[in-house]
């Protein structure tokens, strides 16, 4: 539904279209009515009867509040559902394991890092077709949020912490991905490329990606966070595994008793 390629986007579609069809059933006749009163009551209208001790109908009343209050109800429970099976922590159901991508939120750009693939990219994402995508989300510049319309939902990015985003595509397609937070001058260039691919194109990409000429680690990372604006995709050997957790725990070491980010 206009242009969803994944289970999240779709079930957010019928969500808003659910939503949007309930909230007309109240709206279109409250229009209409309004119209028709002005009409048939207008000052030339010589027929409309002239009722001035008129103060009650107990069907009319119960017409115009057990109808929304229905609705009401029924929005609710559709809030409530959507709320939990559209969590973005809540893990995707599917008999093919998880891709796991750390995602860095930087002045102004974004970095992947593929920890079980030893590769990472700056404003480039590659992902396995029909394969949940777990994303583990943090910045190391202003909260921003990450957002793949085509795949549905967004998720914030804030230092210091780390935040969940599950999505999955249904084929292999090409998509946009952007900023949906403002974050300063560069927040305009902060799009970037979806490519979904099957599963033996991707492990191909990864065996490429790994052997470029660039390296990530914590030297070169402290190179790449120093602000700039419309980046190109650029891709890197990731020499540095657990450099995401260094990324994150750096806002906690010089907090007494803060809680350190383990690997796991």
């Amino acid at each position: 539904m206009f242009g969803a390629a994944g289970i999240i986007a779709r079930q957010e579609s019928t969500l808003i279209i659910e939503a949007l069809l309930l909230m007309l059933v109240v709206g279109i006749p409250v229009i209409a009515l309004a119209g028709y009163f002005a009409w048939r009551y207008r000052a030339g209208n010589k027929d409309a009867r002239y009722e001035p001790e008129w103060e009650h109908s107990a069907m009319d009343e119960l017409v115009w509040w057990a109808v929304p209050f229905e609705i009401v109800l029924i929005l609710g429970a559709l809030a409530w559902l959507s709320a939990h099976t559209l969590d973005p922590y809540r893990p995707l159901a599917s008999s093919a394991p998880p891709l796991t991508v750390e995602v860095v939120s930087l002045n102004w750009k974004w970095l992947f890092i593929y920890p079980a693939q030893g590769v990472a990219t700056v404003n480039y994402l590659a992902i396995p077709a029909a394969v949940p995508v777990s994303f583990r989300l943090t910045s190391d510049a202003p909260m921003n949020a990450l957002w793949i319309p085509a795949l549905g939902g967004q998720e914030m990015t804030m230092p210091g912490m780390v935040t969940q985003l599950h999505l999955m595509a249904d084929g292999p397609g090409e998509y946009t991905g952007l900023s949906s937070n403002f974050s300063g001058e560069g927040f305009a260039g902060m799009q970037f490329p979806v490519y979904s691919m099957t599963q033996e194109e991707f492990a191909q990409w990864v065996a490429q990606t790994k052997a470029a000429t660039s390296s990530l680690d914590w030297n070169s990372y402290e190179a790449l966070a120093q602000p700039s604006d419309n980046n190109p995709a650029a891709f890197y050997r990731l020499s540095d595994p657990n450099l995401y957790t260094e990324i994150v725990n750096q806002f906690m070491a010089s907090t007494s008793g803060g809680m350190m980010m383990d690997d796991n």
